[in-house]
This record gives structure tokens, sequence and C-alpha cells, in this order.
């Protein structure tokens, strides 16, 4: 193959490359059938993303058909075509799927089969074991071990009760070895006490070995690509600490609320679906949390929905500050940022540095060095320097030397993070998992705050939906020790203008005075978009459709950004003042 082209090279299950203990790894270097459960077959979490993640490991060669076979169960009374039915829409969604991927389909789907069962008795489960044997002792009559891997689609109240009738029922029995592992997902409880509870029960049942809690973040290309970025590379070996750091920004923003699922998400609100379970690598050492560096709000309409309740204090946005207090962290503020029917939709982690001290270029400052990882949309790793604007003055400029994963590798399909997270538990890899000591330590720091927001002692503050959330956020964001907003969009300027950023229709952006160096008015100025999205290149036409005046020659007073972006705020008017 040319250099630089890319190949998706396919393994078979049977392969291992985890730190596991002995048993472990013997028995997935074995040959055999491997068999998958999926619990709650009928569902959404099924439908949308269990089996589509199943058939893209299948169409990658990972769930080679001499080894694997799978089956749902479920209460509803289906045949396997009803089935398989339901899911074939999911699983290649393009009408115009081509004859390969077609054929993959039915061909995956000759390896589904549907037992029908209640989750707390026996007989179901009976049934399913019966199933599960049947095709084992096919494929095993002359050697190989029995794997069964059991994914728990279903709601946590339920957990208890299916693990126990897995663990009377339908285990693995085979003579030549193998495993039995269950993956569950989240939320892990409300609180403390409720995890620990279901943490005994399950734990009672299976070894930690054998339990894999699914926190489908844990699984995204670029929450993976943190520990190599940061202990992979010399130069961030000594910057990774307080002396360097200002503070840490973990944002996850949509801009969609709860549509259809407003009764499960008030039951639990956006720390517990969010902040909590998905936040969990940066919590040793953290402090009690205060009440003044919490922001709750909740956007208006979300009482619409007929299943919540109209006395709702339950929050869809919320901005936590956590405070670490060791050595290495002390004084820096880490910043949770999470919030529904917001103006964008984004998740990401940026680390923002301190100030440079002195000023030796003479020059306005450009605002501080940031390294960024955006998870979604559209995965990239961006730094934001400070540079010599190019010309014949001693000026700079802030610019990005950025990784867009599009860009960068092109042709490659990015897996999903269930199909990873999938393919580790059959591996026996825990490390993007989550361990029963870490969900305590999660729980031990949200749960005294998240008692105060249920007793109403914190109250949730209304926003418009569409917007950036509650200003107090924003307030918070300024008293936390220096934390520096980013600037979302930037314009060269004529040198010698007075420039103020005025919000525009999207509303609840604020405004302020700026004072950079050229508004867009010449064919091939740029939009420099901070938010590491890249940047647009102007029009002669953009520019005399915003600029009437500019036409005749007379001097611009204001210019329309209408939408630049799918990612970040639109709508913005700048207004030149003499």
């Amino acid at each position: 193959m040319a250099s630089g082209g890319w190949v998706m090279e396919k393994r078979s299950t049977i392969k291992n490359d985890s730190f596991t203990d002995k048993e472990d790894s013997e028995s997935s270097l074995a040959s055999g059938s491997l068999s998958i459960i999926v619990l709650g077959a009928s569902g959404d979490l099924a439908k949308k993303k269990t089996f589509p993640a199943l058939f893209n490991l299948y169409r990658q060669g990972f769930l080679p058909p001499s080894e694997v076979h799978i089956f749902g169960y479920a209460r509803s009374k289906m045949t396997d075509d009803e089935l398989k039915d339901r899911i074939r829409g999911y699983l290649s969604p393009s009408k115009n799927a081509t004859p390969e991927v077609s054929k993959d389909v039915s061909n995956f789907l000759d390896l589904v089969k549907y037992v029908s069962g209640s989750y707390d008795s026996d007989e179901g489960f009976q049934l399913l074991d019966k199933e599960i044997y049947k095709y084992e002792y096919e494929m095993n009559r002359l050697e190989g071990m029995s794997r069964r891997l059991f994914y728990l689609a279903l709601p946590p109240s339920v957990y208890p009760s299916v693990c126990r009738m897995i663990k009377l029922n339908c285990m693995n029995k085979s003579d030549n070895g193998g495993w039995t592992r269950i993956i569950v997902e989240k939320p892990f409880g409300k609180d403390l006490e409720s995890a620990e509870q279901l943490s005994s029960q399950i734990g009672e049942l299976f070894n930690e070995s054998q339990i894999y809690r699914i926190d489908h973040y844990l699984g995204k290309e670029l929450v993976q690509n943190m520990l190599v970025m940061r202990f992979a590379n010399r130069f961030f070996l000594p910057l990774w600490n307080r002396d360097n750091i200002d503070n840490v920004q973990i944002v996850f923003r949509e801009d969609f609320g709860t549509e259809g699922r407003g009764g499960y998400f008030d039951q639990y609100g956006i720390i517990r679906d969010i902040i909590q379970n998905h936040l969990l690598q940066v919590l040793q050492a953290v402090n009690l949390i205060k009440d003044e560096e919490v922001v709750l709000g909740q956007y208006e309409g979300y009482k619409d929905d007929p299943m919540v309740p109209q006395t709702s204090n339950t929050p869809t946005f919320a901005t936590v500050i956590l405070r670490i207090h060791n050595e290495r962290w002390e004084g820096v503020p880490f910043i949770l940022k999470a919030g529904k029917a917001l103006n964008s939709r984004k998740a990401e982690i940026r680390v923002q540095f301190k100030d440079v001290p002195g000023d030796i270029f003479k020059c306005e400052k450009q605002g501080r060095n940031e390294f960024v990882m955006r998870l979604q949309p559209s995965e990239a790793i961006y730094m934001k320097l400070t540079v010599k604007q190019p010309g014949l003055e001693m000026s700079t400029v802030q610019s990005e030397l950025d990784l867009s994963y599009k860009q960068r590798y092109q042709g490659v399909v990015i897996p999903e993070a269930y199909e990873r997270l999938i393919l580790d538990t059959i591996r026996g890899d825990q490390q993007h998992f989550v361990r029963r000591d870490e969900l305590k330590a999660a729980w031990e720091i949200f749960t005294p705050l998240l008692h105060r927001i249920d007793r109403g002692s914190l109250k949730s503050l209304p926003y418009k939906a569409g917007t950036r959330g509650p200003a107090e956020a924003d307030a918070l964001l300024e008293k936390a020790d220096g934390v520096e907003e980013t600037v979302l969009w930037k314009y060269r300027l004529e040198r010698g203008l007075r420039v103020t950023l005025v919000e525009g229709s999207q509303g609840n952006e604020g405004s302020g005075e700026y004072s950079p160096s050229g508004i867009p008015r010449t064919p091939n100025d740029t939009i420099l978009h901070e938010g590491g999205d890249g940047e647009e290149t102007v029009s002669q036409m953009q520019i005399d459709q915003a600029n009437p005046a500019h036409r005749n020659g007379e001097e611009s007073t204001s210019w329309s950004a209408g939408d630049q972006g799918d990612d970040e705020d639109s709508g913005l008017r700048v207004e030149l003042r003499g």
C-alpha cells in the first residue's frame, strides 16, 4: 500500500490485548463460542445503540459468524423475524444502501434469535439458557469454550432481579472453561446510598471482574486520546500543574431539550444524568462543593411536558466548580458545565493556561494559550497561540494549531463509543469502564449537593431555550480565580476604530467593547472562529450586501454576521464608533 494510506485492520474476537488475570486472559485467547445476549432487546437503547454497534463490529470482522451468536430477550411477545424487522432500519439507516451493505445486514440478522420472558421469573431465563446451550453445543462439539456476554439495556430498577436470574439459570457451564460477563448501563443509582445498595446487590452475585459499568463517553475517541496526549508528548510534562494552568473547563452542551423523556429526566436532572456520570476522571481529593460555586437553571418550556410536575425544581443546566486539594492542582478551578436547550451542541475539554508575565512586545494582549479537545461535533484537537501578525509592524494575533479528524483522517471511520466498549468487554479490558470505588467516590462528592437541590435549598434559575443558559453562570466564571471567558468571534478591524459586539437574535450573549484591527470589507478577509471550527472567507458579495454604503465608497457603519457556523452563536452585529 502507498505511503500515507489508512487501513482498517480486521481481527478476531479471540485476540486479547488487555491486562487481566491469568485465567481471564487464557479464556479470552482460547477458541469457542461467544453468545451475546441483549436484555431489553425491544427497547430504544437496544435498537438505536446496541444492535448497530454489534453490526459494525461484525462488519469489521470482530464478530466472526463462526464464533458468535446473538440473542435478544424481552417481555414483548414476538417472533425472530419481528425482532429483525424492528432493528433492520437502524443497522443501515440509508435508503440507498449498497448491495454489499444489504447483504451484510441479512447475514448479521441470521445470527440473531429472540426469546421472550419476564425479568423476574426462572421460566424465561431457563428457556434462554436452553437456546444458548443448543448453539454452544453445536459450536463446541469438538473443542472450545463457551463465553457469555449479557448486555442489560434495561432500567436500573430491574438490574438486581435480572442479575439474580442470570446467576441462577444462565451462567456458562462449559467443561472447557470460559466466562460470563455483564454490561450495565448508567445511571448507577440516584445518590450514594442507592448506588451502594445497587452495587452490593450485583456484587453478591458477580465478581468485580465480571461487571462492566458502561459510560459511553469513556469510549469516545477523543476521551481515550487524553492519556496519550498527556503522557506521550514531552512538552506537556512540565506544564501540567498549578504553576502553568489557570483553569480547566469541561463542557457538555446540547441544543435540544428533554423531548420524549421528560418523565425520566425529571427523576434525575442534569447533574445525575451528565455531570456525575461522565466526569469521573478528575475526582481524587475534591473538597465539598460550595453552594456559591454552583449555578442551576431550567429552560422555559421544560414544564410543558405533561410528565413533568409544575412544581419541578429539576435543573436542566448546571455550572459547578470543583477544587482539587493536592500539590499539583491546589488553586486551579475545574469548571463543569452541562445543559440542555442551549444555543449550541458541544462537548469539549478546555485547558486554559496562565497569562505570560510581562509585555516585551508592547502589543495588545491577544488572550491566553489554550489546549482544547473537542469530543463532538467534528472531533478535533487544537491549541491557541499568540503569534506575530504578518506585516512590517510588530503586532500580535491569536492563531490556532489544529488537528481536525475529518481533514486529517479522511476516509477513516471513527468507531462509535459503544462499539469500542463492547469489544473491550469481550477482550476482558476494564480500563474504560467505571469501577465500584470510582462510582462511590463520585457519589460521595455530588450526593450532598443533590440532596440540597432535592430539598429545594438550591433553586433552578429560568433561562430561555436557545441561549447560553442563566447569566449568573457567566458571572460565576468571572469570579473563579481569573477565568478568562473565550471570545467566540474575532474580527480584523480598521486601525483606530472602536468596536462593540452587540447581541444578535440568539439572545443572552451580552455585549462588550473590543479594539481589534479590522472589519471584513475586502474580499478574502476572514472571520476567525475561536471555537476551533476554522475560519470563513468573506466574499465581495457578502460585504456589499451587508454594507450598502461600502458600494458607494462611503465609510461603513455596521456589519452583520449571519449564521457563520453550526456550532457557535449566530446573528452577531458589529457597530463601528469613531
